[in-house]
């Protein structure tokens, strides 16, 4: 918990007024932008983390580090770099995993379509290359970008999280 006004947040963080008893979790809307989604009291002790480094360190200790900094010790064999957990804050341990595999919605975190929702459909790997995730979004429409710019956020077409509208 930290209550210095001026500590930076980001993608997926909740925010807590006190005063009024709201929550929030600061996603992105359609144009890119930061937005902040209301969420339940339960959804506050939960984060989706996207899994950008996985290693063993001393002693044979599996680990993977997150987007947002966080080492996670132990985590269940079936999670894979790209791949989002669903992480509980107060006791930093995975409670879910979303596979990053076609038939998954996902966010977009960067580039042109930056705040877009879609359901992977392809994942063209190009040796030498970027990898490139095509995605159709809820009216039909294609769009693809770089695997690093994809963030699984739910599984099938359902979102673990809420969207904003």
């Amino acid at each position: 918990v930290r209550t210095d006004t001026h500590y930076p947040v980001g993608f997926m963080d909740t925010v807590s007024i006190e005063k009024t008893g709201q929550h929030f979790r600061l996603s992105f809307d359609t144009k890119g932008r930061f937005f902040l989604v209301p969420i339940s009291q339960e959804d506050v002790k939960m984060k989706l983390c996207r899994i950008k480094h996985q290693a063993v360190g001393k002693k044979g200790i599996p680990y993977v580090v997150t987007h947002d900094g966080r080492t996670l010790r132990y985590p269940d064999p079936e999670v894979k770099v790209n791949d989002t957990v669903l992480v509980n804050v107060s006791e930093n341990k995975i409670v879910d995993h979303i596979k990053f595999e076609v038939g998954n919605i996902a966010m977009i975190t960067g580039g042109f379509n930056h705040g877009r929702v879609g359901v992977i459909y392809n994942v063209e790997k190009h040796e030498g290359g970027y990898t490139i995730v095509h995605l159709r979004d809820s009216r039909g429409s294609t769009f693809l970008t770089r695997n690093s710019n994809v963030f699984a956020i739910g599984h099938g077409s359902t979102p673990l999280v809420p969207l904003p509208r």
